[in-house]
């Protein structure tokens, strides 16, 4: 994916640009390890070029490859879309689930009864003395809570978006049919509000599943090249995208003063649905940045949020992910400080002794 290789050329880049002795030693060393293959006798050349030729092979066949899983996630999302489709009548409120679809076991779950039950009689107490509480309908602010709970879509989130995704009914993924370009297309469903007469508000990410003509050893699978948002159609003074502003202009000659009212554009999640264009030259690092966050984006709504959202409302699905990334980030500083000790052992190494057999690490 665009997203990924964008984070691997990031992982190349950290540290800055300027190599320490130790790292220049490094790769003069691996250099020297890695056989140049201009130097090769004509003959061995000629077979490793035949290789690469099979590799281009290689690399169509799993284009292919990705091509039929494209088609199986077509196939599959037909299968789950009914439970999707009850999931969203449950949390609009349009269906009430039965005493049975409600049972749940869970760790602990005799603590939380027994609270449960303190509570519950605690109420009673007051019962008379408080008017009823409201039943609310379905489970209100679903959508709106996942965005809160994650980091990525809370950083898009503006409190002037908040009263509108409260209308967030459902959010749903289609791929491409058959025969069509690989794309997949978020469809977010609003329910009738004051804000846009639109009912769906859609974006489309448009993949590539072919190697590179020009660097086909590149190849990692289908990447999302481009993305389509919508036209939103704002009632009058609702659009969240752009904010007015007063502003004075005097006149050069007579030096009189008038105050003209602009709009200009101003940070919301809305701005999702008017993403911006990949550059023709492929030279704005900037740009490229903001198409592989929003691509990322796609993703993350594709193949987590949208799958597994009553674990992100609840939260749990969000201990998952931060329990990888503390994983990694250890396994990253054990590393660094294997290295760090390997360095001082090499400077503290008595010539005078004989050489200790080195440790085995394990790959």
């Amino acid at each position: 994916m665009e997203a990924r290789k964008n984070e691997k050329n990031e992982a190349r880049g950290k540290g800055g640009n300027k190599a320490s002795q130790g790292d220049r030693t490094e790769i003069i060393s691996e250099a020297e390890r890695i056989p140049n293959v201009s130097a090769l006798p004509k003959a061995v050349k000629r077979r490793v070029y035949a290789l690469k030729r099979l590799q281009v092979q290689s690399a169509h066949i799993e284009a292919k490859f990705y091509e039929e899983v494209h088609e199986l996630e077509r196939k599959y999302a037909g299968l789950y879309q009914p439970i999707f489709d009850k999931r969203r009548e449950v949390v609009s409120g349009a269906v009430e689930p039965t005493d049975e679809e409600c049972e749940w076991h869970s760790e602990g779950e005799e603590e939380e009864l027994a609270e449960d039950l303190k509570k519950k009689a605690a109420l009673e107490e007051k019962k008379e003395e408080s008017a009823p509480a409201d039943d609310p309908k379905g489970i209100p602010e679903f959508w709106l809570t996942i965005f809160k709970h994650v980091d990525m879509l809370g950083e898009m989130l503006q409190e002037h978006d908040e009263p509108i995704l409260k209308h967030l009914q459902d959010i749903k993924v289609k791929f491409s049919e058959p025969g069509q370009p690989m794309s997949f297309t978020l469809e977010f469903h609003f329910e009738p509000n004051s804000y846009f007469s639109n009912a769906v508000l859609t974006k489309v990410y448009k993949m590539k599943s072919e190697p590179d003509p020009v660097d086909p050893f590149s190849f990692e699978g289908p990447e999302i090249v481009d993305c389509e948002g919508c036209k939103i159609d704002w009632h009058k003074g609702k659009d969240v995208t752009v904010k007015t502003i007063k502003k004075k202009q005097k006149h050069k000659g007579r030096g009189t003063v008038r105050t003209i009212t602009k709009e200009v554009p101003q940070d919301s999640f809305f701005n999702f649905f008017n993403p911006v264009k990949a550059s023709p030259d492929g030279m704005d690092e900037d740009l490229d940045f903001t198409l592989a966050t929003d691509f990322e984006i796609g993703h993350f709504f594709r193949e987590r949020i949208i799958p597994r959202a009553v674990l992100y409302f609840t939260g749990e699905a969000l201990e998952d992910d931060e329990s990888f990334e503390e994983e990694d980030l250890e396994e990253g500083e054990e590393e660094d400080l294997d290295e760090e000790g390997e360095e001082e052992d090499e400077g503290d190494l008595d010539p005078t002794k004989e050489p200790q057999p080195a440790e085995c690490k394990q790959q």
